[in-house]
């Protein structure tokens, strides 16, 4: 809902990436295609995407699992920054916005470390769980339908190994979580989301105010 941090004005949000962001080009490029897309503001942020490939690369992470592709910015920054023999499972239902992606991720010569299926992602979730994936992944990145957020984590956490960790977006949903008359379903169940979240015990969490609002949680041990 937001590409870029929420409570800056447009002159600090250029200077954060021109000083704080190392974008590559390829990354600059498929941004810049993205803009031409409906529903453009889905994108994730460049300060997001470098946080994420950051954590990525001191975690390790090997097997990432991603919950809504749209145009494959976040993966990209995510399949650059993990080992050239890791493997990112990205989940969507568009193929128009996902051949965005296969273009880029083509022209970045990471093709072979994401495999996108195009499919209802509880469906995916489900079927990686029956086949016996349950505590695989290293990271997870949830960015898609807000209604059925909790559903996407509680799978997402069933897959996440110990110590792994999942970033979830959107959690500020524009601001319009604090705001009591904004009773739309997704709203309200980014609101639901987050109440839920602060109380799970079988994580630890922090929400960061970066982009859209993205919360961090990490698997405790049992």
């Amino acid at each position: 809902m937001a590409n870029h941090t929420l409570g800056l004005n447009a002159a600090l949000a250029t200077y954060v990436q021109q000083v704080g962001v190392r974008e590559p080009a390829i990354l600059q490029a498929l941004r810049a295609a993205t803009e031409q897309e409906e529903l453009s503001v889905m994108r994730s942020a460049p300060e997001q995407g470098q946080l994420m490939a950051m954590l990525i690369r001191l975690t390790g992470a090997r097997r990432i699992l991603e919950v809504g592709t749209y145009t494959g910015y976040a993966t990209l920054w995510m399949a650059l920054a993990m080992p050239a023999d890791g493997k990112i499972i990205s989940c969507d239902l568009s193929e128009a916005w996902t051949n965005v992606a296969r273009r880029f991720w083509e022209q970045a010569e990471v093709s072979d470390r994401i495999d996108l299926q195009l499919a209802p992602a509880l469906e995916t979730l489900d079927r990686l769980l029956i086949d016996g994936a349950a505590g695989s992944f290293d990271f997870v990145f949830i960015d898609a339908d807000k209604v059925n957020y909790t559903a996407y984590y509680e799978r997402s956490l069933e897959l996440l190994r110990v110590g792994g960790l999942i970033a979830i977006d959107n959690t500020l949903w524009g601001g319009s979580v604090i705001d009591p008359d904004n009773q739309e379903p997704s709203t309200n169940a980014i609101r639901a989301f987050n109440n839920m979240l602060y109380r799970d015990s079988r994580i630890d969490m922090a929400m960061l105010p970066l982009a859209d609002g993205l919360t961090l949680a990490s698997k405790k041990g049992l």
